[in-house]
């Protein structure tokens, strides 16, 4: 695989172990990704952890604003294959046409499962008992090509979306590579989605962030998980924000006469808010100002919470 000329495609720090691999066992020739982006008050300079890790090996680098216009120099590689991982832009046809062995994806479900941008997200969020990562080719559509090869892992409820983020990246890393010399000798599978199980997932807005208590517990429980480490969801109390990594709840009916979003339960060890069929307790959380802590930290140095407050309350 040493002489395959591979372009790879890809932005965030999920990329990184596909990226490596590739550099280990073929000829990657370039990579393609996000523009740099200005941060923090001196407007610096940031590159994607994919570009800083091909300046590391001095691969080329291509970074198009909009890839559907800024093709060209990419098809003048004549790249044999093409990898992507996460880039964040929909690829062009001309691109999908140029590489002899086609453009392969590396997608963080099991299509046709969770098709879109958040699918390390959305399989926690909605409740899913198992994710994994498909290996696809690519075609015009979002997600929408041929499954060649798929390897599935459990949800278990200790997970997040960073603990399945850490398990998927290596396991597409590998399956790629095990799936790589199948599809250069032709014995790869080529199967078709079936479009009557598609789920789609979209990008998640800052609105969704917002802990909504008249939701389930369960339903909040996976919310919370399905945003920790990032993007992490929140409430409102007393005009602060208070961000959530770590829930636990139980179902109920002991606090039926009470408001969703209600503080029901605070005592040295416990914050319990009213949802609408339980209690969810707070684990771990930021008050806004103050650094991450656990909840028995956090009440003891707690003097702006008692129990009648509400959630989000305009």
């Amino acid at each position: 695989m040493k002489d395959l000329k591979v372009i790879f495609m890809g932005t965030p720090e999920f990329s990184l172990d596909v990226l490596q691999g590739l550099i280990d066992n073929t000829n990657v020739i370039a990579v393609v990704t996000q523009p740099d982006k200005e941060v923090g008050r001196g407007n610096k300079l940031s590159f994607s952890p994919v570009k800083e890790l091909a300046n590391k090996y001095n691969i080329p680098v291509i970074q198009p604003i909009k890839i559907r216009k800024e093709y060209h120099d990419i098809i003048e590689l004549n790249p044999d294959m093409i990898v992507t991982c996460a880039y964040g832009q929909i690829i062009p046809k001309e691109i999908l046409d140029c590489p002899k062995y086609g453009c392969i994806n590396v997608h963080a479900s099991l299509l046709p499962k969770l098709r879109g941008g958040s699918p390390l997200h959305h399989a926690i969020i909605d409740g899913y008992d198992k994710t994994g990562v498909t290996i696809m080719y690519m075609d015009i559509g979002m997600d929408t090509g041929d499954i060649i090869s798929q390897q599935e892992i459990l949800i278990n409820d200790s997970d997040t979306v960073g603990t399945i983020h850490d398990k998927l990246k290596v396991i597409g890393r590998d399956l790629l590579l095990q799936t790589i010399p199948k599809i250069l000798d032709g014995t790869n599978n080529r199967i078709k989605q079936n479009e009557e199980e598609v789920t789609i997932c979209h990008n998640i807005s800052h609105e969704e962030e917002l802990i909504d208590f008249n939701d389930k517990a369960r339903n909040i429980f996976n919310k919370i998980r399905g945003m920790n480490p990032f993007p992490v969801s929140y409430f409102i109390l007393n005009n602060k924000i208070y961000k959530i990594y770590q829930t636990h709840y139980e179902i109920n009916n002991r606090f039926n006469n009470k408001v969703n979003g209600e503080i029901v339960i605070l005592d040295k060890k416990n914050l319990g808010i009213k949802c609408s069929d339980g209690i969810i307790y707070l684990d771990e959380l930021k008050k806004e100002g103050k650094k991450k802590m656990n909840i028995i930290d956090f009440l003891n140095g707690e003097k702006d919470l008692e129990t009648g407050m509400v959630a989000n309350k305009e």
